[in-house]
């Protein structure tokens, strides 16, 4: 259920912290496998402690390919938004502690420190710029601060919208700014308040600006609070610019998060974290289309229509419409930002695919994500085995050095990573 319920499973906390061999991609494709429910009194709490890096290391990435740290000492850096200039966006945002809602929650907080997830958030927006374009950023500043837990941010024209944890919000924005002007501006609120527990927005325009697509997770693991904490949760929803008016495009997504449109059909697509509870190979995380009025079965059934006979009462005329995913990510990785490869400096096998970054499990063995994986397309959909492109967060003793979260291509071809838990934005580029 919802992270406040592994209280029950303290006494295992540090013992389930050993080392383990990571399994490289259980539960990836069109059509993974999908084994039965393991269900238990207690489960499963293995996070990987977050311990930053070491002097002088850093990422591996495939041969041919260099690895620079682009920016480094950071806040719990989150999302990137490269600007038309070459300038670098990144948020930084994390998780809050507050007073602890009983022995549950007092736990519950101690597994999210322990894992690096847990800490007064920064609130802000850093500018990153590479001028000389070395793959190092020599000027970091603070573009805006103030915020609410900022994530997502998208650019049209000159209007910078803020995906914030409870309302999207506008700025203005000029070529070679340094700084936010003003206040922003609401545009619409978001779900949030007191119960708030996927907190994490994002946002991208349409090609025309006229439409923002933000992601908002769901409010539990599988509906235990009740469907009226659910409103507008779990789902992408489709926010009017001009108007603020929101409506919900898709729903049944547990919790998306990252979002990019695929360059040769330009359908959107999203990046969803599912459910827990069901043993360390379920349920698979997954990329898919998002298609408008689609349901995807959140929380009544998973992968299409496997029902999860947990959820009461069931909903077997929404489970009928429910809309398989079309690729799956492994279970738990908690996979969050997803880019295509339109840029032309990595080899022609890379265009059109897919980059996921995988924050990584807390409650799987063996450890599951903490890397970069790539993805083939082809015609718009997938097409080829996943393969792991950025790897070494993790150190001989399952402990994370880093943790990637976002990834997005910058003006010169190379791929920008964002690591929370190493305090770092990674950048990856053909080796000269």
């Amino acid at each position: 259920m919802r992270l406040p319920i592994l209280a029950s499973a303290a006494c295992l906390f540090l013992a389930a912290c050993q080392a383990g061999s990571e399994e490289p991609f259980v539960g990836f494709g069109a059509d993974p496998n999908i084994p039965s429910p393991q269900r238990s009194l207690l489960p499963r709490v293995n996070p990987a402690k977050a311990v930053g890096w070491p002097d002088g290391a850093m990422p591996t990435a495939p041969e041919g390919f260099v690895v620079t740290r682009f920016a480094g000492d950071l806040a719990h850096p989150r999302w990137l938004l490269v600007l038309p200039n070459g300038d670098v966006l990144v948020s930084e945002a994390s998780s809050e502690p507050k007073p602890p809602e009983g022995l549950m929650d007092r736990i519950a907080q101690r597994v999210q420190r322990y894992a690096g997830a847990l800490k007064p958030s920064p609130n802000r927006i850093l500018l990153l710029r590479d001028a000389d374009g070395d793959g190092v950023a020599e000027i970091q500043s603070v573009f805006a601060e103030g915020l609410n837990r900022p994530q997502g941010m998208a650019l049209v024209g000159e209007t910078l919208y803020i995906a914030n944890t409870d309302a999207l919000v506008a700025t203005s924005w000029r070529p070679g700014q340094t700084r936010m002007e003003g206040t922003p501006v609401k545009v619409a609120d978001l779900p949030a308040g007191e119960l708030n527990h996927h907190w994490v927005k994002n946002v991208v325009a349409s090609s025309d600006g006229t439409r923002l697509f933000v992601t908002s997770g769901s409010n539990s693991n599988i509906a235990e609070n009740g469907m009226a904490a659910e409103e507008n949760r779990a789902a992408i929803l489709e926010v009017d610019p001009a108007t603020g008016a929101v409506r919900l495009y898709a729903s049944g997504l547990r919790n998306p998060n990252g979002m990019a449109f695929e360059p040769v059909t330009g359908a959107l697509w999203t990046a969803v974290n599912e459910r827990d509870m069901l043993g360390d190979d379920l349920v698979p995380d997954y990329m898919t289309r998002v298609q408008a009025g689609g349901f995807y079965g959140w929380p009544y059934s998973y992968f299409g229509q496997i029902v999860d006979e947990r959820v009461q009462p069931q909903r077997p005329d929404l489970v009928a419409q429910a809309i398989k995913p079309d690729y799956g990510l492994g279970p738990h990785t908690a996979s969050l930002g997803i880019a295509f490869y339109e840029a032309e400096a990595f080899p022609a096998r890379y265009r059109g695919g897919m980059f996921v970054g995988q924050h990584g499990s807390w409650n799987r063995k063996p450890l599951s994500g903490y890397r970069v994986v790539f993805v083939p397309f082809e015609g718009g959909m997938p097409a080829g085995e996943a393969e792991a492109f950025l790897t070494g967060f993790l150190n001989d003793r399952d402990q994370a050095m880093g943790r990637p979260v976002d990834v997005a291509v910058d003006g010169l071809g190379g791929l920008l990573v964002t690591d929370d838990a190493g305090r770092a934005v990674w950048r990856v580029a053909p080796a000269r």
